[in-house]
């Protein structure tokens, strides 16, 4: 959930159709959701994830709660360490840490870290303050690239002044960093750290995909550590209808919410110079490719068992993830969104797990 609305809704009630997202997402059994952080973008308005997410802690009773991401060059590391534990303890442990370098234009401008800023440096430098902060007692003299952590004022400490408060969860919550572009540094630096590698980006070609399981590997492999795809993420765009036509009708309505979301999303890719990462390795043209064309090839759309033939062939490309993240899309068309997702999660996903499993127990025989 980026989320991305039509910046002519109202606020208030785009925010709460995300709220009764999750909120049914929960009823249905999905593991988890992540939820992004954007603070000048009224197209993504969310500017505090764990604002957002606190609303939901008494209505929802299993499903994990994620920021998708921090931005944490844009924050104080102490900050963080001290919201996150904060909201570790409200949540009771049901809460993941997703992090990233953000990537938005108006932010990046916003808080000065683009140009020659090294985001990625400032990631590895803000957890590594974080956790600090979180295994440590203080006093505390940490001085680093970009920020200083000091506490050296401990005449009250009896009384807890100069202290932090530590997560509910040992070692702090896990931590996922989300993965866009292909060979991506965050994947490296995930499998150095042991971090939950989510490929982010349900508009890149899944060609690509791979690629960010093969960059992470190799991170965990540099710091001795084993790859583990079960816990690798992996994010498309899903529409689940009762035939193809239809669900094929709701993506290309020129009105509806996926015209909306990936004329922007291809808005960004066109400024980023990185049209071809979008398009089929076939497409003749990658800088002028349309929305459409877009659309029907990264979008998982059609019947259940379209989908499901569908995302065996993305786990057939990618190898195997443990974890399929569903993109949350805008619900103006409310009972049909209702729908898809309901249909996603009882119609396709125990054929599609049934399938990984299978498939996994083959593999380990050979």
């Amino acid at each position: 959930m980026q989320p991305v609305h039509d910046v002519n809704r109202d606020q208030t009630q785009v925010i709460e159709e995300d709220r009764e997202t999750i909120l049914l997402a929960d009823k249905l059994g999905f593991h988890e959701v992540w939820v992004g952080e954007h603070a000048a973008a009224t197209v993504e308005p969310i500017t505090a994830p764990l604002v957002f997410l606190a609303t939901l802690l008494a209505e929802t009773k299993k499903i994990k709660l994620g920021t998708g991401v921090i931005c944490l060059p844009n924050h104080h590391p102490a900050q963080v360490a001290a919201q996150a534990a904060l909201f570790d303890h409200l949540s009771r442990g049901r809460f993941q840490m997703g992090i990233g370098t953000g990537s938005l234009s108006s932010d990046v401008e916003l808080f000065e870290v683009g140009g020659d800023t090294d985001r990625n440096d400032m990631v590895r430098e803000s957890m590594q303050l974080i956790q600090a902060i979180w295994d440590g007692e203080p006093p505390y003299s940490m001085e680093g690239k970009y920020w200083n952590v000091k506490i050296e004022d401990m005449a009250r400490s009896e009384f807890g002044v100069g202290h932090f408060v530590k997560p509910y969860q040992k070692s702090g919550p896990p931590v996922a960093i989300s993965i866009m572009s292909p060979k991506s540094n965050s994947a490296r630096i995930a499998g150095e750290n042991g971090w939950i590698p989510i490929s982010g980006a349900a508009f890149l070609h899944p060609r690509y995909t791979s690629g960010h399981w093969e960059t992470y590997a190799e991170g965990c492999e540099s710091a001795g550590r084993r790859a583990d795809p079960n816990i690798w993420r992996v994010s498309r765009s899903i529409v689940v209808a009762p035939s193809d036509e239809e669900a094929l009708d709701y993506v290309l309505n020129p009105d509806g919410p996926m015209s909306y979301w990936y004329r922007y999303f291809l808005s960004s890719i066109k400024a980023r110079k990185l049209t071809k990462y979008v398009a089929p390795e076939s497409h003749p043209d990658p800088d002028n490719i349309t929305w459409q064309e877009i659309a029907k090839e990264q979008c998982t759309f059609g019947s259940p068992e379209t989908v499901l033939d569908k995302l065996v062939a993305l786990r057939d490309l990618t190898g195997h993830f443990g974890v399929l993240t569903a993109m949350a899309h805008e619900w103006v068309n409310k009972a049909f969104c209702k729908r898809s997702l309901t249909m996603l999660a009882e119609q396709v996903m125990p054929r599609f797990s049934q399938h990984a499993e299978t498939n996994s127990q083959l593999r380990a025989a050979e």
